[in-house]
């Protein structure tokens, strides 16, 4: 029995995919065919580099600004990228961010930050793309093995974050399975990107905590979306998918 894994004539839209994890995502979903639209919130010439980039491998890709914090910029984000794309076949939510410090000092405004764009906004996001997003659709959200592992000080409100996206996901896939779109949260372990360097101060530190003993790459993630993006994965929904090189073996 033959795989599909193709997404020849399919819509994508990746939140955050400027750079990093998400430009990866982004990248790969181009790879296998499918019409990107990448949102960015503080530097176009990033998201520009990203569509150039697929542009010049065949594929086809646009840049959209949004603020994924804001609710009102967030859905603005959405029907902005499918006025572009024309249709809207899968949505990765992959905007996010935080910060790691000591509750005890961690002063409200990270709270409410934190909770805003990556929970609020995932939360905004999914409900405007559910207006476009045909019967058979995908939604995959980006969240973090540190919503079930944090071997260091310093997580409780970023994994707090990510943690509440799997119950978001598992509740998803509950309401939407009968029309056949899919929703699944991938959890990545420490990936290699300017935000979280491999041979950053944590470097060394973060590879150890792995089984591989090294940092996973972009590409690493961005596989994993595009398979769960394919016909492939039509059977797999509500779950947590972990690509963290054995962090949490």
């Amino acid at each position: 029995m033959s795989v599909n894994t193709s997404l020849a004539g399919k819509t994508a839209l990746v939140t955050g995919g400027s750079r990093g994890i998400g430009a990866g995502i982004a990248r790969s979903l181009a790879e296998e065919g499918a019409t990107v639209a990448v949102t960015y919130w503080s530097s176009p010439e990033a998201a520009e580099a990203v569509v150039a980039d697929i542009t010049a491998g065949g594929g086809k890709a646009f840049a959209v600004h949004a603020n994924n914090a804001d609710s009102t910029a967030a859905r603005q984000g959405v029907r902005d990228a499918v006025d572009a794309l024309g249709s809207l076949d899968i949505l990765v939510n992959n905007a996010g961010g935080g910060w790691f410090e000591p509750f005890t000092e961690t002063p409200d405004e990270h709270i409410e930050a934190t909770l805003n764009l990556n929970v609020r906004g995932t939360m905004y996001a999914t409900q405007e793309a559910l207006k476009h997003l045909p019967d058979g659709g995908r939604i995959i959200t980006i969240g973090s093995i540190s919503a079930e592992s944090l071997p260091f000080p310093g997580g409780a409100v970023y994994g707090m974050s990510k943690a509440a996206l799997v119950g978001f996901t598992k509740g998803l896939a509950r309401d939407l399975g009968q029309r056949g779109i899919t929703a699944n949260i991938i959890q990545p372990g420490p990936i290699d990107t300017e935000g979280n360097p491999s041979d950053g101060n944590l470097g060394e530190f973060f590879a150890e905590l792995t089984a591989v003993k090294r940092f996973g790459t972009p590409a690493d993630v961005g596989a994993m979306v595009a398979w769960v993006a394919s016909d492939a994965a039509n059977f797999v929904t509500g779950s947590v998918l972990t690509t963290d090189g054995g962090w949490t073996a």
